[in-house]
């Protein structure tokens, strides 16, 4: 019973930290763009098939170039769509996004048909890793530790860099940003296109364990809403912990109850709003209120 308990714990860590890439990419989306980007899931979706198609064509190292791709596809899809949004009902936000989200899905499902498409793990990292009792496969160790290797270079990137600086000080204070002489669509553009960055670094760590599939946008955007909903907004170490806490509870209730795993973390959700409305470690931001 503790090899099985502790192999779920694992295996809901690399879930969760999956699920935080693409929440921290939303929610600095919404943060300093004011965008409820429904479409964010898409953007995963194409990180996965952007890598399935690099390593066909050119082997492993180019799957390296996947979330960069996915990035310029947000930046150019941020100035012809999304900067028409800015200052509009959210509501209009959430219906185009929303909009895009299926023609996103349907240009892949034009491209790569509607079948789930098999990306296997890279041949290095097969095999398994057994401490006691607990087990995991190289390829998930893998991917927690590069997770959590990028959430901490994201934290000093924000925090000690000076458009880090920019990007928290314009989620406050976008005007007061403006008026400092910093042309501000540029950093709004740059921000989109690193958040569906952040989201194409997702869908590549988590193609070889999902199946590949348009349709796998769906599975991507929902946990995101909820860990940044529970995490709060603005808050970065709130999205870690409530992202990491529904993946190991995601994978505990698929071991022990499978019918209830699509809606316990709803359910986790509504307790924490009952408990804290503003997330496990949300902040007051006067801009939405």
């Amino acid at each position: 019973m503790l090899d099985v308990l502790l192999s779920q714990l694992a295996a809901g860590l690399v879930l969760g930290g999956l699920y935080v890439l693409i929440a921290i990419g939303l929610s600095i989306i919404f943060g300093l763009l004011g965008i409820v980007n429904f479409a964010h899931g898409s953007f995963f979706a194409l990180g996965a098939y952007f890598a399935l198609t690099l390593y066909q064509y050119f082997g492993w190292p180019a799957v390296l170039l996947a979330p960069p791709l996915v990035g310029v596809v947000g930046m150019v899809v941020e100035r012809t769509l999304i900067h028409r949004l800015y200052n509009k009902e959210p509501l209009i936000s959430l219906i185009v996004t929303f909009a895009l989200a299926l023609m996103i899905e349907a240009l892949l499902r034009l491209i790569y048909g509607g079948i789930g498409q098999p990306f296997n793990q890279p041949p290095f990292l097969s095999g398994i890793y057994l401490w006691g009792p607990l087990l995991i496969t190289k390829y998930r160790l893998t991917v927690f530790l590069v997770t959590m290797a990028l959430l901490a270079g994201l934290w000093a990137f924000l925090q000690f860099t000076p458009f880090g600086r920019i990007l928290r000080a314009a989620s406050r204070d976008p005007e007061m940003v403006g008026l400092l002489g910093i042309r501000l669509p540029r950093v709004l553009t740059a921000v989109f296109g690193l958040g569906c960055a952040l989201a194409g670094v997702a869908g590549v760590l988590a193609a070889p364990l999902w199946t590949v599939i348009p349709s796998m946008s769906e599975n991507a955007i929902m946990p995101a809403f909820v860990v940044v909903v529970i995490g709060g907004l603005g808050s970065f170490a709130g999205a870690v912990i409530a992202g990491l806490l529904v993946g190991v509870i995601t994978a505990l209730t698929i071991q022990f109850q499978p019918d209830a795993a699509n809606a316990v973390m709803y359910v986790f959700m509504a307790v924490i709003l009952l408990i804290r409305p503003r997330g496990l470690l949300g902040e007051r931001w006067e801009r939405f209120e």
